[in-house]
């Protein structure tokens, strides 16, 4: 059962699309039989509709409407390119059926805002974005937002791509919809080719890697986003998170605080995990600790699902919980925010000038909440 979900019964949802986002929910979906059920499978193209259907064994329709006439889901995930996405949006939504829509949601700001729109007239839409939802993301987030670094006046993250960098970089500082003063800088650079989603490299080749870094002022605080094209999959290319406050530092999994008392503490977040030399138990994440503390335990364990698969299980749990009533996952306004930030570092670059942000629609309207402000507890549990 999904915690905060009213019913034992599995989540039944629907996907439109059938690229490799589309199979990432089938192979998480497929994983946890007890909280998701497949209904059907939205694939405008015959060859894509029956490899779906064979390899994953759910149903495949060629429109919206033959979905409805056989299934009724929960929701419907929305997995298409982005400028297809909006239509698709809105014909669900005026059918009063919730989506979770891929990032980005929309192409561009204009294209984008009549959907802000549907969601202030009552539409039920949330943004696939997972990245923050992450094990050691979530349990970075908590540690900065517990109180036990302070203050956070400045976090640097090299973890992920614009609007992807944006949300996690947001969540690090505790910033809702603050404006920004941004700086950016953009280098080419050759680099020897990594792993791509078709496999390893089969010969070794130079890429030109594109290295972009950008710096944003939000008065009070200071948020310094940094990625290289193939960072993803590299592996000569690392990730990275700092994030500095009054009272300590968290530099990727070495947390550095002062107790209470004044006293210096060097603790680290480390993972818990089952599988490994003599454990019998099967090949799961049970969690990450900072000392004897849980910042994550997995809720799906022990299903053998790796880190960007659990935060997507996490996505369509909350989307579950969303539509009976729940909080937000990541609603359509903070991915307005973080889509519009990437743009206005994507200006900075091509510029070469000083950006200033603009307070946009949905940062003044009941769409701007700020959810993430919320200070994270860390459980004194031990593993």
């Amino acid at each position: 059962m999904i915690p905060g979900h009213t019913s034992s019964a599995p989540t039944a949802l629907a996907i439109v699309g059938g690229g490799f986002r589309t199979l990432a929910f089938l192979r998480v979906a497929h994983e946890l039989p007890d909280y998701f059920r497949v209904c059907g499978v939205v694939a405008r193209r015959a060859a894509t509709a029956r490899a779906i259907k064979a390899d994953w064994n759910v149903p495949t329709f060629g429109t919206i409407e033959e979905l409805l006439r056989s299934c009724s889901p929960d929701f419907v995930i929305v997995a298409v390119m982005p400028r297809d996405a909006p239509d698709l949006i809105t014909e669900l939504a005026r059918r009063q059926i919730p989506v979770l829509t891929e990032t980005p949601p929309a192409p561009d700001m204009p294209t984008l805002l009549p959907l802000l729109d549907l969601v202030q007239a009552g539409a039920l839409i949330q943004v696939a974005e997972q990245y923050h939802l992450e094990p050691l993301l979530t349990s970075q987030i908590a540690v900065a937002r517990s109180g036990s670094l302070g203050t956070v006046g400045e976090a640097a993250v090299s973890v992920c791509h614009d609007y992807h960098g944006m949300s996690v970089l947001r969540r690090m500082l505790g910033i809702g919809f603050e404006n920004a003063t941004i700086t950016a800088h953009e280098r080419f650079a050759p680099l020897v080719a990594g792993p791509t989603r078709s496999g390893d490299p089969h010969e070794e080749h130079l890429l030109n890697e594109t290295h972009t870094s950008a710096r944003l002022d939000f008065g009070d605080c200071l948020g310094c986003y940094d990625f290289s094209s193939d960072q993803y999959r590299s592996w000569i290319r690392s990730h990275s998170v700092l994030v500095r406050g009054d009272r300590g530092e968290l530099r990727d999994e070495q947390v550095r605080s002062l107790h209470p008392d004044g006293t210096p503490q060097h603790r680290s977040i480390t993972r818990v995990s089952a599988g490994g030399a003599g454990n019998h138990e099967g090949l799961f994440l049970r969690g990450l600790t900072l000392g004897d503390e849980w910042v994550y335990q997995n809720e799906f364990s022990p299903a053998r699902l790796a880190d960007d698969e659990l935060s997507i299980a996490a996505l369509l749990a909350g989307m579950s919980v969303f539509v009976n009533g729940g909080p937000e996952v990541y609603s359509l306004a903070e991915a307005a925010q973080d889509h519009y930030l990437q743009l206005a570092i994507k200006r900075a670059v091509v510029s070469g000038k000083t950006v200033r942000t603009e307070t946009q629609p949905w940062a003044t309207s009941a769409l701007g909440r700020s959810p993430q402000r919320v200070r994270h507890t860390i459980r004194s549990e031990r593993p």
